[in-house]
């Protein structure tokens, strides 16, 4: 299989985000890119949240994704 061929520097998009917003992500359960983090993180902060809500929505986003792969996971077994 051919791989997705990357645009840019993930390394340097990472680097360049928001301290705060770097350390979520090195706890994070599942393997964001920068580009997506930063996505959720501007509509956040674009409709004035805090950090923490910023990151708490970051929280709920990652935890729909997991609860939607575990349930994906779940039917394959049937």
């Amino acid at each position: 299989m051919r791989g997705k061929r990357r645009v840019g520097n993930p390394m340097n998009d990472y680097d360049l985000l928001p301290p705060p917003l770097r350390r979520w992500l090195g706890q994070a359960a599942l393997p964001w890119s920068p580009v997506s983090a930063r996505r959720i993180w501007k509509k956040s902060k674009a409709k004035g949240h805090s950090v923490e809500e910023a990151l708490s929505t970051l929280s709920k986003a990652e935890a729909k994704t997991l609860a939607r792969d575990k349930f994906a996971l779940h039917l394959k077994k049937f």
